[in-house]
């Protein structure tokens, strides 16, 4: 509890001062807006901010692995916060990647997904020293990471996301387990009344934050058994995006695109 809160109040302090840098000196944020999924411009400093909160809970959360949980995390935000200033949107997917490699070009998007993959699996290391659980975090952590900023798509549905999947994680594993699930969980839903009211975004920053928070819990979630489940899963989730959308399957389920909707701003 003392974690999700430390991290909630981070999250509020600092998106609060941002937008004040900001709204004082417009130019400084303009780099940081981008247009939503309804052409609205919105900011990107959100994603910063979940940082600031993910790091400020993890102090509290993680006393024992803290060096490694901090590079995990940060990592995904620093990465993330790259992509979302210099990142090119032409290639889509980890195919569309891919496929630009073999042409001879080097995205942004291959790039993040390089360096994510090695900080995860640095901050693996760290955690663990048996190569089979540290090929394990390294897939929650990256995994994680990426498979949060596909639901971002949508004003509050990757915060939705992080929050039940911390909710669910909060009911087995270890302490820090139920530690480092309270600080997503903490951390968005701070975020989550500027996203939904379309005032601020994620993007891969916060997204790729609230991520590496949940694989990191999820690597600390019980037997190896259990985490190469849920790294199974991760994977099986990120090759069917490649091919299903997403936003296609919420929208034919019923129960899913009610809940999409909850405090959503109508058109």
């Amino acid at each position: 509890m003392v974690a999700g809160a430390l991290s909630a109040a981070a999250v509020r302090g600092a998106w609060l001062e941002l937008k004040r840098r900001t709204d004082a000196e417009p130019s400084a944020g303009d780099r940081w807006i981008r247009a939503n999924y309804r052409d609205r411009q919105v900011s990107l400093l959100l994603g910063p901010a979940v940082g600031v909160g993910a790091l400020a809970g993890l102090a509290a959360a993680v006393p024992a692995t803290r060096r490694a949980a901090y590079l995990a995390v940060a990592g995904a935000a620093v990465i993330g916060g790259y992509d979302d200033l210099y990142g090119d949107r032409h290639a889509r997917g980890l195919g569309g990647h891919a496929r630009a490699l073999r042409n001879g070009q080097v995205t942004t998007g291959m790039v993040k997904l390089v360096t994510l993959t090695g900080t995860a699996a640095g901050a693996a290391t760290v955690r663990y020293r048996n190569p089979v659980d540290i090929a394990i975090g390294t897939v929650l952590v990256a995994g994680g990471a990426n498979l949060i900023n596909l639901f971002d798509l949508r004003p509050g549905r990757a915060l939705k996301v992080t929050a039940a999947t911390a909710a669910l994680l909060s009911r087995a594993g270890s302490r820090e387990t139920r530690a480092v699930a309270a600080v997503a969980a903490g951390a968005a839903l701070a975020a989550l009344p500027d996203d939904l009211g379309e005032r601020a975004m994620l993007g891969d920053c916060g997204a790729g934050t609230l991520g590496a928070l949940l694989g990191w819990a999820a690597g600390m979630s019980g037997p190896r058994a259990r985490r190469a489940v849920l790294a199974a899963g991760v994977v099986a989730l990120t090759v069917a995006s490649e091919r299903v959308s997403f936003s296609d399957v919420i929208e034919r389920q019923r129960a899913l695109r009610t809940l999409d909707l909850v405090g959503r701003q109508r058109p």
